[in-house]
């Protein structure tokens, strides 16, 4: 007999929160939170459950959706992803910053997408007055729809198509009396509706609860094996674990994907929050536990499906004439300013208006960390030669939390490695004297340890800097700074630093590596 196959844990490594995920045949497919970043709402696939690519984003029209002026961490909160009569459809809310600016205090509004083919094209979102979060999709038996929203599992009945509010909102379930009910799910199995809510805040402490009832707005019993998912062991490598949903694969097996978080040298969850994978357990009378009720698995059996590899590592040599769909723009592209066709093999981004700590800041072109250790290398033509123009890599969390590596010209050509902890922009070090022709780049990261190394020729590499901790590179690192639900990217980006120049910075390639 062979040996299973394992796994470890999270599935989906880096910022990947609030997972949601369904099985249309041998394949599925999980959305999560975007935030202020665009393309919005990734959509992977997997064919095991184990290993996932991004096949596309929900919405991926700039016109479709304003982003220009969100605050960090608002925008695209907890989607959902449902399968319905042949169509695919996609919910999620839409925080909006609840400032007037937009002509209304509303907070949040429910955006709902459709498509034949998960990979698109996704039909322009319908937007639902429903001022809630986490939104999930539910179909009863006699076809009537309802959009689940929290708190708990409060229940707002739809149109046939799913595309109107078509009654009054009710609460279903208002959870187990723990804070923060949200994340809701409402499923149906053996006569009974189960309803799933994600409790106790989404740091550390978070868990998921679970009751069911006879009729969907009837009394609700909360279950006794609650939570059915949390992480009792403050020094697991696993924490924050709650939010999720049950998907049964092919051979019947229920299992359970729930957000979780590494801490990176303390309680630090620098890489955000990711994706875990646990399979579910029906008890004889109808409830049930996620991994036996003994919280996150770090390493576990693999569900009995035929291996199915996507590469991880990303090489980009912008020889395409599309972007890579592992890339992500900081709030709305920019397209007139960012160019693989204008110099074929090289990615071009133009400089203007608009600094890393400026939410009009256009073309920071990140990619999600996916590991506390990896390194990240580009190779740059660029010739600034007004002061404030600039171009380089970035790790990249927020506007008030960033570093960059950047060519510029202050006085001379030179290489610049300046942090923002949420108290402006600060140089850390300086290589001057950097001569013209092109300048290759790179940030080696091992845990909270990021160092920052250039080269002439590609060949010979020079240490510029380096940071022996960047804890405020997380959710948890700035604690003055309210809404932290991201994680750290790494990329590319370029602009004029108030200067008001159009000057073009090249990049060749793209390299990642765990």
């Amino acid at each position: 007999m062979s040996e299973k196959r394992q796994y470890h844990n999270p599935v989906q490594r880096g910022f990947f929160p609030d997972p949601s995920v369904i099985r249309v045949g041998d394949d599925f497919y999980m959305v999560n939170s975007s935030f202020q970043y665009f393309p919005a709402i990734p959509i992977s696939h997997s064919r095991d459950m184990v290993h996932w690519h991004i096949i596309g984003h929900a919405i991926s029209d700039p016109e479709w959706l304003d982003l220009s002026d969100i605050r960090d961490s608002h925008g695209i909160w907890a989607p959902d992803i449902s399968y319905v009569d042949g169509k695919f459809y996609v919910f999620a809310p839409l925080r909006l910053n609840g400032d007037g600016v937009r002509g209304s205090n509303v907070l949040r509004r429910q955006l709902v997408t459709v498509a034949d083919d998960p990979r698109g094209p996704w039909s322009k979102p319908v937007c639902l007055e429903v001022d809630s979060i986490d939104p999930s999709h539910f179909v009863d038996d006699d076809g009537s729809r309802y959009l689940v929203t929290a708190r708990a599992a409060t229940v707002t009945p739809l149109s046939p198509d799913s595309l109107r509010v078509a009654g009054e909102t009710r609460v279903a379930w208002p959870g187990t009396g723990e804070r923060a009910p949200e994340g809701p799910h409402i499923f149906k199995k053996d006569g009974w509706y189960y309803a799933m809510a994600a409790e106790g805040g989404t740091g550390y402490g978070h868990g998921i609860s679970v009751a069911r009832s006879r009729e969907l707005f009837g009394e609700y019993e909360n279950s006794p094996y609650n939570p059915v998912m949390r992480q009792m062991d403050p020094e697991a490598p696993i924490q924050r674990a709650g939010h999720g949903k049950l998907v049964q694969d092919r051979n019947g097996q229920w299992w359970c994907y729930y957000l979780c978080g590494r801490p990176n040298g303390g309680r630090y969850t620098t890489v955000g929050r990711e994706t875990a994978l646990d399979p579910v357990q029906w008890t004889p009378d109808g409830w049930f536990t996620v991994n036996h009720g003994r919280g996150p698995s770090l390493t576990q059996d693999a569900p009995d499906l035929p291996e199915c590899v996507f590469p991880r590592d990303l090489f980009d040599d912008f020889d395409s004439e599309k972007l890579n769909l592992e890339w992500e723009f900081v709030r709305n592209p920019d397209y007139g300013s960012l160019s693989l066709t204008e110099r074929p093999g090289w990615l071009r981004i133009w400089t203007r208006d608009g600094q890393l700590w400026e939410r009009r800041a256009k073309n920071t072109l990140v990619r999600r960390e996916q590991e506390l250790s990896y390194r990240a290398e580009t190779k740059l033509e660029f010739n600034p030669d007004r002061d404030g123009e600039q171009a380089g890599l970035c790790c990249y969390y927020s506007t008030v939390t960033y570093i960059r590596f950047s060519l510029c010209c202050e006085g001379g050509r030179k290489l610049q490695l300046v942090i923002n902890r949420n108290a402006g922009e600060e140089l850390i070090a300086e290589v001057p004297d950097i001569p013209a022709g092109p300048v290759w780049l790179a940030v080696d990261v091992k845990g909270q340890t990021r160092a920052f190394l250039y080269s002439l020729d590609g060949q010979t590499w020079r240490e510029a800097g380096k940071l022996e901790s960047c804890v405020f590179l997380c959710d948890e690192g700035v604690p003055g700074d309210r809404k932290r639900h991201t994680g750290t990217m790494v990329g590319v980006y370029a602009n004029n630093g108030g200067c008001g120049s159009r000057k073009p910075a090249d990049f060749d390639y793209f390299k990642y590596e765990d």
